[in-house]
């Protein structure tokens, strides 16, 4: 799944699907490119609401393996998760869709490098015969704009 973020910020859209994916039971790494921004995006969950707690930790610590969600800029998934969440472009390939219940794939519509980014990974799964849903909140919800 594509999310063209261009209303809410990472943080909020992230912390939603968060939300819902560990509803389902569902452990997730969310995989960065960048540690920086990943060490700010584990800030800014910390400082989410009390009732929507997203338990969660920074990869590199004693206990990766129990993290419910792990956020990480390695390419393995040390949580057992079956839900990947890429950001700030981090790859993601063809083996993986096929190998995980779901993975979503985060990026600024708004930052014209990010946007031709997630362009190529799209062509790139679709090209690989994955199936692949666009999603966009350009009309201030959530609406499915494409599928392959």
């Amino acid at each position: 799944m594509f999310y063209h973020l261009t209303r809410r910020p990472l943080e909020e859209t992230l912390a939603m699907l968060l939300g819902k994916a560990l509803a389902g039971d569902m452990r997730v790494v969310v995989r960065g490119a960048d540690l920086g921004n990943l060490g700010r995006l584990d800030e800014r969950l910390w400082l989410g609401p009390e009732e929507g707690f997203l338990p969660h930790g920074l990869a590199g610590g004693e206990y990766d393996a129990a993290q419910p969600v792990l956020l990480t800029t390695d390419a393995g998934i040390p949580n057992g998760a079956r839900c990947l969440m890429s950001v700030d472009g981090a790859e993601v390939d063809a083996a993986e869709v096929a190998a995980l219940d779901r993975v979503c794939v985060l990026f600024d519509g708004n930052d014209e490098a990010a946007l031709s980014r997630a362009r190529g990974q799209w062509k790139a799964l679709k090209d690989a015969g994955v199936s692949a849903q666009y999603w966009s909140e350009e009309s201030g919800r959530w609406e499915m704009k494409a599928e392959t």
